[in-house]
């Protein structure tokens, strides 16, 4: 029976870009390494934090090799493959060359609203085609759909490959639901760096992480003394990074941690339309909490 190995800090990594607008594939490679070397856990590629919907199918490609070429095992590397058409989902997953792959994180149906028994369904068809293990991706705010409590439950039962969730509906009641009832081979993982030091406090097996692109280290650490049951020493770290979670994604995703690892002199600060850049005054307020961090 398959278990979650996604556990402790997970990276949802960005996608650099060139000046010119073209994907930054030596910025990446360096990225990779400084997560890995400051406590990266595992690394969740293709996603919402990487622009995923902005990529072509070749870059996307190019993007996976490169993470599963230069991550050389180190760390498990958790793939996003998801969408809204079923078999399009199961299609994808079978022409994928998954080769260093550990797992799948695949995302709730997003516009055409399915009930709970359509997500269901769904994500039940997504499970018995993988070769891999399932991680299933519940956000709300994103998606129109709210991938409740109780039917998560009923995948974790029923689906051997589904292993855990990336669970940011924002409601740690809704966690709480889900942590009293899951399975034991089952984990829930933060989907929200502002929710994390309470979800992995109340056993949430750690987070996919925005802000641990930049901050890898201090980020890591909070979550290994809240595993530890130091809970004092971390709950310091979290409050050194409240003002940050908010202004990371006042002006959305990725913005916000694009325009950090810029002022960091990791990356350009460009998106692709229809994203853009944060705000001046958003930037700087970052770059002076930076500053404070790194003294």
């Amino acid at each position: 029976m398959a278990r979650n190995i996604f556990r402790g800090l997970g990276i949802a990594l960005v996608t650099p870009f060139t000046s010119e607008g073209a994907v930054d594939y030596e910025a990446l490679e360096h990225i990779l390494e400084y997560q890995i070397d400051n406590g990266a856990d595992f690394f969740c590629i293709l996603a919402t934090t990487g622009e995923t919907p902005c990529l072509t199918v070749d870059e996307k490609r190019k993007i996976k090799n490169l993470v599963v070429e230069k991550n050389q095992g180190r760390l498990p590397i958790l793939l996003g493959i998801g969408g809204n058409n079923t078999a399009a989902v199961i299609e994808e997953i079978q022409n994928t060359d998954l080769s260093g792959i550990q797992g799948i994180l695949s995302v709730c149906p997003y516009y055409n609203k399915p009930s709970q028994e359509g997500l269901y369904q769904h994500f039940k068809a997504i499970a018995e085609a993988s070769p891999l293990p399932i991680v299933l991706y519940n956000v709300p705010g994103r998606t129109g759909v709210n991938l409740k409590a109780e039917t998560t439950v009923r995948l974790a039962n029923d689906c051997e490959n589904i292993v855990a969730i990336k669970e940011a509906s924002g409601s740690l009641e809704q966690v709480d639901e889900i942590i009293k009832n899951k399975p034991e081979r089952f984990d829930v993982i933060s989907g929200d760096d502002a929710l994390t030091f309470s979800m992995v406090a109340s056993g949430a097996a750690g987070v996919i992480s925005v802000i641990g692109n930049a901050l890898p280290k201090e980020f890591s650490r909070m979550i290994r003394l809240e595993f530890n049951g130091e809970y004092e020493p971390a709950r310091k770290i979290h409050h050194t990074f409240t003002e940050l979670y908010s202004l990371l994604f006042v002006d959305g995703n990725p913005a916000g941690v694009k325009a950090l690892l810029s002022e960091m002199g990791m990356i350009k600060n460009v998106l692709r339309l229809p994203l853009v850049p944060t705000t001046i005054t958003t930037k700087q307020k970052m770059a002076d909490i930076l500053k404070r961090l790194q003294r």
